[in-house]
């Protein structure tokens, strides 16, 4: 099968470059802003028709939480136009969409883990534009599957995880937020289940919804000290509330994600959030050409 990423050069793109150099069996094509414009209509139609695509993978994204409530125009096109785009080209392409969605479209107010069939009530402009893509998506007619995930990290790109690493260096203590729950997600775990996913599926028919986290349920609080635990930082961890920490964005304060759908679906066995932090962090401090 011909297999296009978009966002190529992400945190979640970088993983399936690693997947792709070991998979022999489909042709992989890599993109990102500077080779493909996925708001631009005419662009995509030509690169859908010069690498006759078979499955689509989006990890292209507006993510910049906060800035999101100055820019929603922009985040507007990127987060729910682009996936139309893409939608329509895989609906003419007879193509399956696998497209990355965000725990955001939900209000944060669940105690229990959410559901792919939970209602959406989105609290950010950030939330509310992947939340249009979607539905986008949903409506399009084309053959996808939409993965919605939380609190990505990996050893590129801007996260959680590096940036408590380098705060670790350069501060004794630090203050994080303690009543924000959520689960944590390796790209390169949710790399490997978008590869299973198209292994078992391949361009077939398809309209599910997926939720995808490592195991496990945890606050920032907790995250930041296992990342100093882990990374062998010193820096002290202060627990705070979302008040002590006002954002320009409302975070969900409750936003764990149901695995049960992709577990029975792909029959593989998820990490447990800690496990994967440790490879993550193992790969960030091994030396340079190690």
């Amino acid at each position: 099968m011909n297999i296009l990423v978009t966002g190529c050069n992400g945190q979640l793109g970088t993983e399936l470059q690693k997947i792709a150099k070991d998979d022999n069996n489909n042709h992989w094509a890599f993109t990102d802003v500077d080779t493909l414009d996925i708001c631009d209509k005419e662009a995509v139609e030509r690169c859908f028709a010069i690498h006759n695509i078979d499955v689509c993978i989006n990890c292209a994204a507006y993510t910049a939480v906060d800035k999101a409530e100055d820019e929603s125009k922009l985040a507007e096109r990127i987060n729910a136009l682009a996936p139309q785009i893409l939608a329509e080209n895989c609906l003419k392409n007879n193509a399956l969409l696998i497209h990355v969605s965000t725990d955001y479209v939900f209000d944060g107010n669940g105690k229990k883990p959410y559901l792919e069939t939970d209602p959406v009530n989105p609290q950010s402009v950030y939330g509310r534009t992947k939340a249009d893509g979607e539905q986008r998506i949903q409506q399009s007619g084309c053959n996808y599957f939409i993965i919605r995930t939380a609190w990505l990290y990996s050893a590129v790109g801007k996260n959680f995880v590096k940036t408590m690493l380098m705060l670790g260096d350069t501060k004794d203590e630090i203050n994080v937020v303690a009543d924000q729950k959520g689960c944590p997600t390796w790209a390169y775990d949710l790399a490997r289940a978008i590869f299973r996913l198209i292994e078992l599926n391949g361009n077939n028919p398809a309209h599910e919804m997926f939720h995808f986290t490592n195991e496990g349920q945890i606050t920032w609080y907790d995250f930041a000290t296992a990342i100093m635990e882990i990374g062998g930082k010193h820096c002290k961890v202060n627990p705070i509330t979302t008040d002590q920490y006002p954002t320009k964005a409302k975070r969900p304060a409750y936003s764990v994600l149901d695995l049960s759908k992709i577990k029975n679906y792909t029959r593989m066995e998820i990490p447990d959030w800690r496990e994967s932090l440790e490879k993550c962090i193992e790969e960030l401090q091994r030396p340079e050409g190690a």
